[in-house]
């Protein structure tokens, strides 16, 4: 890290009053990183954005004071806030390495959704049982999908990161790949201190800027962190009823429909279309029956409405009919494996059954290199699965079954070393 002392700050303030600087403008949110409230680890990494030094330090944070103080932040909470502030080069190695891209669902889930997290979870709800219900009665969200959120995003609060919110959104506000987004969040944070929720050496976080016990970026604290327990703070990082309170009105706000469940695993049958097994793709549960869909363990299908087929490990992995909850979850944090975590391990507390089906463990994640390649070779065979970005969206699943179905191989557009090689000698 490199520090920046107190007395070179206020000389950089003081010269950049005197300087007068523009603000800079701004470009469309990108979605950011990891665990944190309404934002996605895999969304964020999709943004491959040069890091850029815009303007010297001095000149950048006078910029972003003069903006602070046009938004109602005072001199002195700025003051107090940037006093010993920190660029960070472990901030800038995180948030350009994020090895989770590079992990298989079922790697996610061993950790995320692991026997002891699931009896902790069991723990923690009869613990709080009296709150939760309370918070859940207020806003209609389940007690053991507040509790699973905890649990992915802390560990249950052990695990809220040690960087100081700050320093982390300072470091990656001025010289990181996503300047733009995080310099919004960097001026909602000042709001926050400015508010009085938290004092600066309490808010502490991610190396991305999420915050608290279910890790709230500072924009979505101040959309909807909720002062459940009435003492005038909205304090995510001590209080559980502000932690479930917060959390709960968030995830409602989100979508989530009181009295549905997320979804259920399914069994699907010989021949299914695989090409429909999309988020995308909804269908009312009625028409899924119809096509032979079967509950695991030959339990019926759950409910009325419309749902969607997942089928995150491909056709030898296990199936999952998820609905409009499962998208609330998603909003969250926008990536398909993290909000099967959060649904498995709310299952798991709440006493029911975890994922009966095995996945394929044999098969081995593919390497950044080896999936812009995968998308390269389709390019090249005509299947047009868009951009080489090393990133397996839509497009390039579809374009994978598509080069599936004229192999002969079940289309259901999951990428494997098996099937980069099948591309290599086709092309």
């Amino acid at each position: 890290m490199r520090p920046i002392s107190s007395l070179s700050v206020r000389v950089l303030l003081a010269a950049g009053v005197l300087a007068g600087c523009q603000t800079t403008g701004t470009a469309p949110e990108a979605a950011t990183a990891t665990g944190s409230g309404g934002t996605a680890t895999a969304a964020a990494s999709a943004v491959q954005v040069p890091a850029r030094k815009p303007q010297s330090f001095r000149d950048w944070l006078a910029e972003l004071r003069r903006d602070a103080l046009s938004r109602g932040v005072s001199a002195a909470t700025f003051d107090r806030a940037f006093a010993n502030v920190r660029l960070q080069d472990r901030v800038r190695q995180l948030d350009g390495n994020q090895a989770e891209f590079n992990r298989m669902v079922w790697t996610y889930l061993d950790s995320a959704v692991s026997d002891q997290r699931a009896r902790q979870g069991r723990e923690r709800l009869q613990e709080n049982a009296r709150l939760l219900n309370r918070v859940s009665g207020e806003f209609g969200v389940p007690p053991e999908i507040l509790v699973a959120f905890w649990g992915i995003e802390t560990d249950y609060g052990r695990q809220t990161g040690g960087f100081s919110v700050i320093d982390a959104l300072t470091t990656l506000a001025y010289e990181g790949r996503r300047a733009d987004y995080f310099r919004r969040e960097l001026l909602a944070a000042l709001e926050i201190l400015q508010s009085g929720d938290i004092a600066p050496d309490r808010m502490t976080g991610s190396w991305a800027g999420a915050m608290g016990q279910t890790q709230f970026m500072p924009t979505v604290f101040l959309a909807h962190a909720q002062d459940e327990d009435g003492d005038g703070r909205r304090d995510i990082w001590g209080s559980l009823p502000d932690v479930f309170g917060s959390t709960a009105r968030f995830v409602k706000a989100n979508g989530w429909k009181t009295g549905e469940s997320w979804g259920q695993e399914v069994v699907l049958p010989s021949g299914f279309p695989y090409e429909e097994a999309e988020l995308t793709i909804t269908k009312p549960i009625a028409e899924w029956r119809r096509l032979g869909v079967r509950g695991a363990g030959g339990a019926a299908l759950q409910g009325e409405g419309t749902a969607a087929i997942l089928v995150l490990g491909g056709h030898q992995g296990p199936a999952f009919l998820v609905r409009d909850n499962f998208r609330a979850i998603m909003r969250y944090n926008p990536s398909t494996s993290y909000a099967l975590a959060v649904a498995v391990l709310s299952d798991r507390i709440a006493g029911r059954e975890g994922i009966r089906a095995g996945w394929p463990r044999h098969e081995q994640p593919l390497t950044r290199e080896e999936r812009e390649e995968v998308q390269q070779r389709l390019a090249t065979l005509g299947f047009e699965p868009g951009p080489v970005d090393g990133l397996i969206g839509a497009n390039t699943r579809n374009a994978l079954r598509r080069f599936q179905a004229t192999a002969g191989l079940v289309p259901d557009g999951f990428a494997t070393k098996g099937l980069l090689e099948r591309l290599r000698r086709a092309s």
